[in-house]
This record gives C-alpha cells, sequence and structure tokens, in this order.
C-alpha cells in the first residue's frame, strides 16, 4: 500500500510548464561561409594565395576561412583575422559578421564586445541576417551596448523576416513577455511556429505549451503532444520531463508508466531534480521498470542533491532496509560522481555557449 501511495503522489509533483523561462539568447557564432567562395573550397592554398594577392576577393575570403578552421593550413586566428578584415574593408558582409565573430570570441585579437558590436552592425546594416541576430541579442542582454528591448526587437525582426530560426524564437519570447512591444500571445505563437517548423527544439516546446493551455491559438491536446514531442526527441529537457509528467498521470495520453519512465530517464541524465525524483520512484516500485533498488536509491540521492526534497523517500528506504551497506555505499559515490560531472558541464557550456550556437549556413 505504501508504495501505491508514493507513487500516486510522485507522479503528480510536475506541474503543466509554461514556456520556456530563458531564449536562445547568445550570439549565433559559426562564422560564415559565402556562396561566392564555394567554387575554391577545393583549391589548394597556393592557388588560393595566387588568386588572393591579385585581388580575388572570394579567394581572400577562402583564405580567411581556411585559417580561421584549420583546413588545409595551421589554424591561425591572425592570419584569418588579415584576411577576413581586407575582404571586410571592401563591403563583404560575411566577412565584417566574421570580424565580429573574431572580436566577440578574442581569437587572434583581444576580446572586444564593443569592437564586435561594430562590425555585427556593419553587416547587419547591409541585411546579413546572422548579423541581424546577434545584434539583437546583444541589445536584450545588454552585451556591448545598453540593454534596449525595443532595439533588440526591430533587429530579430529584420533576421526573422529573413527566415533566421533563432530569431523567430526571440521575437515570439518578446511578444511573449512584453519586452520591447506589446504583448501578443497570438503574435507569439506564429513566430513560434515558424521556428518549430525549421526544428528549434525551444520553440516547439512553447509552441507544445500554446497548444496545450490554448494560448494564442485553440487549445488541442494533440498539437500540444505532437510538438512536445519534436522538441523531446531533441533532446530538450523541459519537453522530456513535461512528456513523464503525462505518461506518469494520463494527461491527454494513455497512462504508461513506462513511457513516463523512458522521457524522465533522459530528463534525469540532464539534471531535471523532479524528474531524477520520479526515476527513482519508478525503479523502487517497479512502476514502468523493473525493481533496481541501487538505482532508485542513486537517483533519490541525486535528486536531493539537484534541489529536490526527498524526505518521504528517504524515509522509505530506511524503513525497508532494502540495500547492503556497500550497495548505499556504492549508491552514493555514483551520485556524486554524477553530479560532480554534471556541474562541470553545466559549467562547460555557460562558458562556450557564446562560442558554439550552430550556424544557419
Amino acid at each position: 500500500m505504501t508504495r501505491v501511495l508514493l507513487i500516486l503522489v510522485v507522479f503528480l509533483l510536475l506541474p503543466v510548464r509554461g514556456f520556456g523561462e530563458t531564449k536562445q539568447n547568445e550570439p549565433s557564432q559559426s562564422t560564415a561561409g559565402a556562396k561566392e567562395s564555394i567554387a575554391y573550397t577545393t583549391l589548394p592554398v597556393e592557388q588560393l594565395l595566387e588568386k588572393a594577392n591579385a585581388g580575388d576577393i572570394a579567394a581572400q575570403y577562402m583564405l580567411g576561412q581556411n585559417y580561421h578552421n584549420g583546413d588545409g593550413v595551421p589554424q591561425n586566428y591572425k592570419e584569418a583575422l588579415k584576411w577576413y578584415r581586407m575582404t571586410a574593408e571592401r563591403g563583404f558582409r560575411p566577412a565584417l559578421y566574421n570580424l565580429g565573430v573574431m572580436y566577440d570570441r578574442g581569437e587572434g585579437v583581444r576580446r572586444n564586445s564593443k569592437e564586435a558590436l561594430k562590425w555585427y552592425r556593419m553587416a547587419a546594416e547591409n541585411g546579413f541576417k546572422p548579423a541581424q541576430y546577434n545584434l539583437g541579442t546583444m541589445y536584450d542582454k545588454g552585451h556591448g551596448v545598453q540593454q534596449d528591448y525595443a532595439e533588440a526587437v526591430k533587429w530579430y525582426r529584420l533576421a526573422a523576416e529573413q527566415g533566421h530560426a533563432s530569431a523567430q524564437l526571440n521575437l515570439g519570447l518578446m511578444y511573449d513577455l512584453g519586452l520591447g512591444v506589446s504583448k501578443s500571445q497570438e503574435e507569439a505563437f506564429n513566430w513560434y511556429i515558424k521556428a518549430a517548423e525549421q526544428g528549434v527544439a525551444q520553440a516547439q516546446y512553447n509552441l507544445a505549451v500554446k497548444y496545450g493551455n490554448g494560448e494564442g491559438v485553440p487549445q488541442d491536446a494533440k498539437e500540444a503532444l505532437k510538438w512536445c514531442i519534436k522538441a523531446a526527441e531533441q533532446g530538450d529537457l523541459m519537453a522530456q520531463s513535461q512528456l513523464g509528467f503525462m505518461y506518469g498521470n494520463g494527461k491527454d495520453v494513455a497512462l504508461d508508466y513506462k513511457e513516463a519512465v523512458k522521457w524522465w530517464a533522459m530528463a534525469a541524465e540532464q539534471g531535471d531534480a523532479v524528474a531524477e525524483y520520479n526515476l527513482a520512484v519508478a525503479y523502487s516500485t517497479g512502476k514502468g521498470s523493473d525493481v533496481d533498488y541501487a538505482k532508485a536509491y542513486k537517483w533519490m540521492l541525486i535528486a536531493e542533491m539537484n534541489g529536490a526534497n526527498a524526505a518521504s523517500l528517504k524515509e522509505w528506504f530506511m524503513s525497508k532496509k532494502c540495500m547492503t551497506k556497500d550497495q548505499i555505499a556504492e549508491a552514493k559515490k555514483s551520485a556524486k560522481e554524477f553530479v560532480a560531472e554534471l556541474k562541470k558541464n553545466k559549467n562547460r557550456l555557460k562558458v562556450s555557449e557564446r562560442h558554439d550556437w550552430s550556424s544557419t549556413f
């Protein structure tokens, strides 16, 4: 009886979540390719140099790319900077953008957000959508410039109207939050769906929430589930955790503990405390999985370390005395190692996220 009550209480802990609290809020900083230089991708460096020295702008830009990425030559940021600057001074938009990226990253030059802003603006004013998106982000976050949501909306919109998926997501969020623009659930939905159809996971999840709650669109449980699954399959933590809640409680889907455990396991691996707690319950009760007290205890400890209130589950373990001292010690060791690695990865992400957004080119 205790087990049944416990599982019902725990599976009801996760509320229906609203849209993601954070935007995709860092610049997309993979460097830009250029159609004009595609024909030169297979040329040896010697021929590129010959053409570049003769003033061929596409060859000059391609050399910048090669030195930047270490393609066919040793990676050399200063040399990349030289060739990018040469083409940028001739108004070549991808080079203007890439100079901004290098100043933003501090590659071959001292990191300088104001200088990055300058180069992004040049490219953005010439209609280059990745630069428009980055410029919007910098105004949104107050990075290298005074925070200005209205200005952020302006640049997001210009990029979004050209089909830039992350700009579409962020523009949707600005409407959702009423930042720099009048709050509008309908406008938020319209921009989310554009980004979602381009495969942006956070937009897909936000779209699921809109359909699930009937915000800006008629409530539609089937559409909500469809978009939530799409986001979850791309690794979106909130979508995975939400699917666990839905299947674990039979909300808008048939009750299916195995399916709930599948999604909770994915979210738990990413550090979601509620999912970790529910996974511990599943392993301890056999709801949706085989009973495995060692795994259950490990996930209970991990959930507790990540901020979940695990007092009732811990008390249950103590009363059952279902583990040996060695099993408990091993679970504690494994839990500590998992949380340490999780924190390390999160810190690594915080350091790198400004540099590693995938390119739209």
